[in-house]
């Protein structure tokens, strides 16, 4: 084969590989403009509008009355079960890391199995009769009790490695100079396992914001729902959607995720690491 045709037919490979990445593009892109456009559309629909610009659909969303405080909701159960994550998983996981205990490793492994194997959906019988028997349905402080501990053996697995990672000479300087072990927790082993801190904290923020299964089986009052619980009340009797409705909501809903991803991706790049840095 010449030159020239040998040229040409990588030439055209490469083309079809541009068209090919372009299409995959544009496929995954579509829902996002879609999310975007929409909610500022005077017909909403399931297809893409043409550009037109209305603020009626966020006045609809407005005079809803459990659209906007459902979002205040989700941000009190993600971040209430985010700080109790990251303190419990914190100090269990430093607990384990610097206590020797026969068996320990195997414990750890053992929660982690069986946190992964017995989910939210297979002891939601059993965690809504003891909220039951406690007087606890529809208390969001349960709620966020009842998320922190499904998420805390994960957690906890992951934090463990970051503590290995701190030397243990820290901890000694301090204890020379009197400090308490809470002290050294808090002042010389927190600041460096900051990335993974924040990173348990982002990743339950996540979990717990899309989560619909638990907060619909234990809260019954529509005014501490969170948003995807409520999202759901945005469908007719029918199964139709309202597209003013969701559209919008499903914006201002994506709105406080992104700006945690922004936050922490601004501090630390996600470029999460035990340790410290050389």
């Amino acid at each position: 084969m010449s030159a020239p045709a040998v040229l040409a037919r990588r030439a055209m490979a490469r083309v079809g590989l541009y068209v090919f990445v372009g299409l995959v593009l544009v496929f995954f892109a579509l829902p996002l403009v879609w999310l975007v456009t929409t909610p500022f559309a005077r017909t909403p629909s399931y297809r893409v509008p043409a550009p037109s610009f209305t603020l009626h659909n966020f006045r609809i969303l407005w005079d809803n009355p459990y659209a906007v405080r459902s979002i205040g909701n989700s941000l009190v159960l993600a971040g209430g079960t985010a700080v109790l994550a990251v303190v419990f998983a914190g100090t269990a996981a430093y607990a384990l890391s610097r206590v020797r205990l026969p068996g320990r490793d195997a414990v750890l492994y053992a929660v982690l199995l069986l946190s992964s194997i017995v989910t939210g959906t297979a002891a939601m019988v059993p965690i809504f009769l003891m909220l039951f028997q406690l007087d606890l349905i529809d208390n969001r402080l349960a709620l966020v009790l009842v998320l922190t501990g499904g998420l805390l053996p994960s957690a906890m697995f992951i934090l463990k490695d970051f503590m290995d990672t701190v030397p243990r000479s820290y901890e000694e300087s301090a204890r020379v100079f009197g400090a308490s072990p809470f002290q050294i927790l808090r002042h010389v082993v927190a600041p460096v396992v900051r990335p993974g801190l924040a990173t348990i904290a982002v990743w339950a923020v996540v979990q717990v914001w899309g989560n619909f299964l638990l907060p619909y089986i234990l809260l019954h009052d529509p005014a501490k729902q969170p948003a995807a619980v409520i999202m759901y009340t945005f469908y007719d009797e029918g199964g139709q959607p309202n597209f003013a409705l969701i559209s919008t909501f499903s914006l201002l809903y994506s709105v406080p995720v992104v700006l945690c991803y922004l936050v922490v991706n601004r501090r630390y790049g996600f470029r999460f690491q035990g340790g410290i840095k050389g």
